[in-house]
């Protein structure tokens, strides 16, 4: 919880008001120190220092920023736990892709990988999808580095490279994903992402079109809105049908029948064209994942220059949330049986609402405080308030911020103020 507010200066002052609340006493984490996040990471950056994780010592340098509490949920893998809501998503994807697509030998058609290591190096998590070493979701403000070249992986495409290197032409990849981010019930540094890419070769992919033979997969032409500048526009649109039948099907199996979908022209690094997948649920339109067709420059570099294929990725807690009406993305990490238990169905199909653990309402405190105007992240502060108040603390919310008219006097320093919520 936070404290009291805190005045300095005689010259500016900043206000910042921020709430905080607890969730149900019944799934409460216990904030793990009352030591200063601040110093534990400048103690972790400290010469010479290693971190120790998952039986391998990495060096510390000016990029490491994990804290202790991210380091303590690595490994904890919720989504092969049994019978966990992340679990029994995966499990029904998983499931889908195991009965729909077969092999010529009547063998899955999808590989699954749920168990890589979520520590890649930058070049996986960055290089290999063809993202600019300007790009702003490089910043050490939006990731957990431990060093500068090794990181907890912001998302599943990490791996595509490596399996796509392997040899794989369709796989599923499961797993924890690590981003810096704000606090509130939608939000939280690691949550669960669920990566599909399939390839296709010439054989594969004109197979049953009339006069197939004589088209092609590649030529050398201009990019457009709708196409790379090496694919021909029949086998994007074959590709891109395909995908979007491949996720029609799954939402169907997740959500029922009937459900009305649209697509939505975006923007990805390593896909293109790319679109995100919306559903109408309960009157509502909800954005469930990303998709496009595989850069073929990703593709080529990998090995496997005489495909093409198509990608899709989505997170395995935005789809529990919406299935099983959970309100709260904090609830994921909880060991209340009353909330584990909700979950232990027979059949992983089987319909679950769930229930609300706690009678008590929200406790609301407020805090102001300086912060520096220099070196300063938005997510410095998040990792902060999850230091010291663990998931005690539901949002975060800057209400209102000061900064003095006279910037380069001794005395004046500026904050943005914070607001944190439930």
């Amino acid at each position: 919880m936070m404290g009291s507010a805190l005045r300095r200066g005689a010259h500016a002052y900043v206000y910042l008001v921020s709430k905080a609340s607890h969730i149900s006493r019944g799934h409460q984490h216990q904030a793990w120190g009352s030591r200063p996040a601040a110093a534990e990471c400048a103690a972790q950056r400290a010469p010479g220092s290693v971190v120790e994780l998952l039986g391998t010592s990495y060096p510390q340098d000016d990029y490491s920023n994990l804290t202790r509490k991210v380091l303590t949920r690595v490994g904890r893998n919720l989504h092969n736990q049994q019978h966990h809501p992340l679990w029994l998503i995966k499990e029904r994807v998983k499931e889908h892709f195991y009965e729909q697509y077969v092999g010529r030998f009547g063998t899955p058609l999808f590989s699954v990988y749920d168990s890589l290591s979520p520590v890649v190096t930058t070049w996986q998590n960055f290089d290999s999808l063809l993202i600019p070493a300007d790009h702003p979701s490089r910043k050490k403000g939006d990731n957990y580095y431990l060093n500068r070249t090794h990181m907890l992986r912001a998302h599943t495409s990490a791996h595509q490279w490596d399996l796509l290197h392997a040899g794989l032409d369709a796989f599923l990849v499961v797993g924890d994903v690590y981003r810096r981010d704000q606090i509130d019930s939608q939000h939280y540094p690691i949550f669960h992402q669920l990566e599909a890419v399939r390839l296709f070769s010439k054989h594969e992919l004109f197979a049953g079109i009339k006069d197939g033979d004589s088209l092609q997969l590649f030529e050398q032409s201009s990019r457009s809105v709708h196409k790379q500048e090496t694919h021909t526009m029949e086998a994007v649109k074959l590709v891109e049908f395909d995908l979007k039948q491949t996720l029609t099907r799954l939402v169907a199996h997740l959500f029922g029948d009937g459900l009305e979908i649209r697509w939505v022209d975006c923007y990805f690094p390593f896909t293109h064209p790319s679109f995100e997948m919306e559903i109408n649920f309960h009157g509502e339109w909800l954005e469930v994942l990303g998709c496009g067709v595989m850069e073929q420059q990703l593709v080529n570099s990998a090995g496997a220059q005489d495909r093409i294929g198509w990608a899709f990725g989505l997170g395995l807690e935005r789809l529990a949330m919406i299935l099983y009406d959970i309100p709260d993305i904090r609830l994921f990490w909880s060991e209340d049986e009353r909330f584990l238990k909700q979950f232990r169905v027979s059949n992983i199909d089987q319909k679950v609402k769930f229930q609300p653990l706690s009678k008590y309402p929200p406790m609301i405190n407020d805090i102001s405080f300086w912060l520096p105007s220099e070196n300063y992240a938005e997510n410095d502060f998040y990792d902060l308030v999850r230091t010291i108040g663990g998931d005690l603390v539901e949002k975060v919310d800057l209400i209102d911020k000061f900064e003095h008219p006279k910037p380069k006097s001794r005395a004046s320093k500026s904050c943005p103020a914070r607001h944190l919520a439930s």
